[in-house]
């Protein structure tokens, strides 16, 4: 194996294993599995320009820190370049001619004071007291001319001796020198540290950086008698402490909320861990406090040293006990690190002991992430060409997004409501949408409240706090989707929400970070460069991410580009030099995409301007801009007809006197009606309608305005019991606490055209004198309009998809503006062409020989 005394030696690690130091799991170093704390890397980068100083000699803050933490003065504290720096200079300065050391127990111990010349004398714990040491025993072992060597807990077995018994024995031979090594310390619960109620005789050993999980900075503390730590620092080398390691220190020396998570997750962690293992035949594991558990082998055939080589080529360090005295080679240590980490190891284990695994292990499905550094970054767009790639090249593949927000919702088959996204995506990989592609839907209704979507069904209205609330049982719900979905597909393709780098909302994400590691996703991190700042965006996200979070994003995406990507190289040579990830892609800007938008924010900007037909020669339609606007995509099809100028209009004076107006869907009909009256636009509206020469039409909540009167009794979308409507149609309506959600075919009545779409309502409404116009299979009725046919509604979203429909529509507009009707289809609304076209265009521009690495498909 490896010619290190220690674990961790990664770069042999990834010698013996023929693997990059990336896909190692160390199970060889006992380090806190949490990683790092988040604030690190900040912290760092904020002490960079320090760097052109040197460090603080006295490292004052640094141990005033630790003084405060330990309740001791500071004169009792030295700060070390690692607690092994001290360990190594402390025989020469103890005044000792020989060391006491129990063992098995921490190699550098015995080193240190050979190096010294001093005798060492060990103690054996016998494994059959469970590596227990004996206090009695040790008791009769010393003498005055000793240092007593104790880690506690003891490195590898991971027992703790009793404190108070310990003091009272340091107390007994006081000409002794007792170091107790603490290194693990933090990780034991109830620990009782010898830092408080210290005999003069005792000197502790702390390790910062094995407890914050930055062993590459290297940084311990010893707490001792003022005497013993002035001779250390009299020996020690001048500035042992680096600038960045007394800024880390001292920070984390005050955030015992961490440490204290770091307990709790170690204990449940080794818990689990200790009783997996349990089921393996031929292994015994040896219960611990700490951070790590010992094991031995129990089989003649095998040893550690032949496990360990076995494991490493499959990814897994474990650290070889044979050079602790006391132990042979059929022991080894793991540390403890995540949960899935360590199911993983022990399955491991396992298949290198020829056992047969106890559990089914189910078939881990490949996927891959796409993560914004921003909103409307173009993520939607490239799962939905991933997907048709996969597809193109014989995958079974899905899409999936845990969380989404936004009221451009679809209706699946089965009468679920997802994310319109979602569903376009699905459309992309030629399958049925399906809720588990979106378990969890937000559907904003006021600025600081939602209404809910678990798993295509409505479970409440939320304001942000309550969602928080919900948030961990939201989460649950969408990773056992995921698992459901990945477990009937060959790949899922996944989607982030807006950025994983939103510092407020980081602490209970669910869609980002969290979920690409449910599903051990490589992330490819999208950035708009058309809004500018690309590359600061990359390499800014990813400074804000935990170290965790980071490990998990594998490259960069540029999206949505103009020009010459070769002219990118430089800043794509400075992004990998910075973060260590490549530039994958430089999508370019695809104008005309012709696919349905997530956000409404792309297609009002495309929209605001109309297209640039003549006006003699073609019909001018307008929606209205709700502050609430839901379905918007409800107009796509109406932005390929050639003879069509289709306006987005948020005010008034934006309006004009368009052939037609539309009303679309609206999450709070109540709310967006005050909105038209506040801005004048339902008097303009009205004012068209009475002019005799714009038609009027709404669309699901649009239609419920144009009625006479809208009623909320269970206040369902917003905090008013009712409001007047618009007074067009004699229609009222009611908001129900019942949703309905259905994919539903009509017969529009004036032409005898089918249309198929799918209602999301809660609204029933009921009408008077009013032409029945849309008429489901069942024969419900759901849209009426006037005899004139100048003012209409339906509650049938994607009416405008029926090319026949949408033809016949545009010519009875253009009749009434004196234009000849067309009476041909000239365009059809197929996404086919345009997934194809997406998928042509990001196969070239994408890395997918690597995209196809980082799933493992070849």
């Amino acid at each position: 194996m490896t010619t290190s005394p220690h674990g961790g030696n990664l770069r042999e690690l990834a010698r013996l294993s023929g693997k990059n130091e990336s896909d190692i799991l160390d199970f060889s170093a006992n380090l806190n599995p949490l990683g790092p704390p988040e604030w690190l890397r900040s912290l760092l980068s904020s002490c960079v320009s320090s760097l052109v100083n040197y460090p603080d000699p006295g490292c004052e803050a640094l141990i005033q820190a630790a003084a405060k933490r330990y309740g001791v003065r500071p004169e009792e504290i030295l700060a070390g370049n690692g607690s092994t720096e001290i360990l190594f200079l402390l025989p020469a300065v103890s005044g000792k001619n020989s060391a006491v050391i129990p063992v098995p127990s921490y190699t550098d111990y015995a080193r240190a004071a050979r190096q010294a010349g001093l005798l060492v004398k060990s103690i054996p714990l016998l494994e059959s007291a469970g590596f227990q040491l004996d206090l009695a025993d040790l008791d009769n072992k010393i003498t005055n001319r000793d240092i007593v060597f104790l880690g506690q807990p003891n490195n590898p077995t991971g027992q703790v001796l009793p404190t108070g018994e310990l003091r009272a024995l340091a107390r007994q031979h006081a000409s002794a020198l007792f170091v107790v090594d603490e290194a693990f310390g933090d990780f034991v619960e109830g620990f009782d540290s010898l830092t408080r109620d210290r005999p003069p005789n005792v000197l502790v050993l702390l390790s910062l950086t094995k407890n914050f999980a930055v062993p590459g900075l290297r940084l311990g503390c010893a707490v001792g008698n003022p005497a013993l730590i002035q001779a250390l620092k009299d020996r020690q080398p001048p500035w042992s402490v680096n600038t960045l390691a007394q800024a880390v220190g001292a920070r984390a020396l005050q955030d015992a909320t961490y440490l204290e998570r770091a307990r709790q997750f170690v204990k449940e962690a080794r818990q689990a861990f200790l009783k997996n293992l349990g089921t393996i035949p031929g292994l015994t594991v040896f219960p611990g406090c700490a951070n790590f558990l010992l094991a031995r082998i129990d089989r003649k055939t095998l040893d550690a040293p032949t496990l360990a080589s076995k494991l490493i080529k499959k990814g897994f360090a474990i650290r070889v006990c044979g050079n602790f005295e006391g132990l042979d080679i059929r022991f080894f240590r793991m540390a403890v690190r995540t949960p899935d980490d360590n199911a993983r190891l022990a399955d491991a284990l396992r298949e290198a002991l020829d056992r047969p695994t106890p559990r089914k292990i189910s078939r881990e499905t490949p996927a891959i992430m796409f993560q914004g550094t921003s909103s409307n970054a173009g993520k939607s767009v490239l799962c939905a060409a991933l997907c048709r790639i996969l597809l193109q090249d014989g995958f079974r593949v899905a899409p999936f997004k845990a969380q989404n927000m936004s009221l451009n919702s679809h209706v699946t088959p089965d009468g679920a409501e997802i994310g319109r996204a979602q569903a376009v995506q699905a459309q992309a990989c030629r399958i049925a949408p399906d809720a588990r592609m979106n378990p969890v839907l937000l559907k904003p209704n006021t600025d600081t409240g939602c209404q809910v979507i678990v798993m295509g069904k409505p479970v409440g209205n939320m304001n942000v706090r309550q969602y928080i609330t919900y948030k961990p049982e939201a989460f649950a719900a969408a990773k056992d989707a995921y698992d459901q979905l990945a477990a009937e597909h060959d790949v899922i393709v996944m989607e982030g929400a807006g950025s994983p780098a939103e510092v407020n909302l980081k602490h209970h994400d669910i869609v980002n970070m969290p979920m690409a590691r449910h599903a051990r996703a490589p992330v490819l991190l999208v950035g708009d460069i058309d809004r500018g700042g690309v590359f600061a965006s990359f390499v800014g996200t990813l400074e804000v991410l935990a170290e965790w979070e980071r490990r998990l994003v594998a490259g960069f995406v540029i999206n949505k580009f103009r020009g010459d990507p070769s002219l990118l190289q430089d800043a794509c040579d400075y992004t990998l030099a910075h973060t260590g990830r490549p530039v994958l892609g430089c999508v370019p800007f695809l104008r005309d995409l012709g696919l349905p938008q997530e956000d409404s924010v792309g297609m009002f900007k495309d929209a605001r301007h109309g297209q640039s037909a003549p006006p003699d020669r073609c019909v001018e339609i307008v929606m209205i801009r709700l502050p609430h606007v839901s379905n918007f995509t409800d107009f796509d099809a109406l932005l390929i007809e050639p003879d069509v100028r289709f306006r987005v209009a948020e005010t008034a004076d934006e309006l004009g006197a368009p052939d037609a107006v539309i009303i679309p869907g609206s999450k709070n009909v109540i709310g967006d009606l005050a909105h038209l009256r506040q801005t004048g636009l339902a008097e303009k509206i009205a004012g068209l309608e009475c002019a005799g020469k714009t038609e009027i039409a709404g669309l699901c909540g649009g239609y419920q305005m144009l009625g006479e009167k809208i009623e909320d009794p269970s206040k369902i979308e917003s905090d008013k019991d009712s409001a007047e409507g618009l007074g067009f149609l004699n229609l009222s309506t009611t908001l129900g606490v019942e949703k309905i959600l259905v994919q539903a075919t009509a017969i529009h009545q004036p032409s005898g055209h089918s249309v198929h779409g799918y209602e999301i309502h809660h609204g029933r409404s009921v009408t008077i004198n009013l032409d029945p116009l849309f008429i489901r299979d069942d024969g419900e009725v759901i849209g009426t309009g006037r005899a004139d046919g100048r003012v209409w509604g339906t509650y049938l979203h994607g009416v405008f998809d029926s090319d026949p429909f949408r033809r016949w529509w545009v010519d009875r507009l253009r009749t009434r503006k004196g234009l000849p009707p067309a009476g041909k289809i000239f365009a059809t609304y197929d996404l086919e062409p345009a997934f194809n076209r997406l998928a042509d265009t990001v196969r070239q521009t994408l890395d997918m020989p690597t995209v196809y690495k980082l799933l493992g498909l070849r």
